[in-house]
């Protein structure tokens, strides 16, 4: 692997601040998958998504000074994303908003570990059964699950990202976990949530360094 690739977020930005401008690509693929499964969780589009992913990951450049390190990076830039996903719903006035709920302790409904060749074509159906299942719950524990579950972060930051309390995530969570198993039984695998193809990403890194390059 290349030792560049082994940076941590910190080392990077301090690096791209100092001038090395193309290692933002770093941040970008690594923050891809992320940032496309927020927007999927707000039940907009593809198209829409990575538009947004742009945006975000434009912001995150053009504030990179601001970030101070008291949070982890992808706590940091998930924010950034969920306000441009917020702001993109006001703007449309909630048109077509759905609505959302989500144990701290409970087992994890997806696991991170990859699939098999194998099994691909059937998890993926099942993949896109669950991601169906997340669509017509209310946005409120579409989002508390989307951050806890498919994201990875713990009560605190989901808390501290979304301005409820720690109860409220753990509430929010469990409800939207009785509430898939109501939709689609007790069938789970490793399911892939929301799946951001290397093609896509490759796309969203070409066009955002493009536009970094111009500022």
């Amino acid at each position: 692997m290349n030792p560049i690739n082994k940076l941590s977020e910190e080392e990077i930005i301090q690096r791209i601040l100092a001038g090395e401008k193309p290692l933002y690509e770093l941040i970008v693929k690594r923050f891809n998958p992320t940032l496309y499964k927020i927007g999927r969780s707000y039940n907009f589009n593809h198209q829409d998504t990575q538009d947004l992913m742009q945006d975000s990951f434009i912001d995150a450049y053009k504030n990179l000074k601001q970030f101070e390190g008291r949070a982890h990076f992808k706590t940091w830039i998930i924010r950034i994303m969920l306000n441009n996903c917020y702001r993109k719903k006001e703007k449309l006035s909630f048109k077509n908003e759905l609505t959302t709920d989500f144990n701290e302790n409970a087992k994890p409904m997806f696991s991170n570990t990859q699939y098999n060749a194998v099994n691909n074509i059937q998890n993926r159906e099942l993949g896109h059964i669950i991601e169906n299942a997340l669509a017509t719950i209310t946005e409120d524990y579409r989002i508390v699950f989307s951050l806890r579950e498919i994201n990875g972060l713990n009560v605190a930051e989901t808390a501290e990202l979304l301005g409820i309390s720690e109860a409220n995530v753990k509430v929010r969570l469990n409800r939207a976990k009785t509430i898939l198993r109501n939709k689609i039984e007790l069938t789970y695998s490793n399911v892939e949530l929301y799946e951001f193809n290397l093609q896509y990403c490759d796309a969203i890194v070409i066009n955002v360094m493009q536009k970094i390059n111009d500022l």
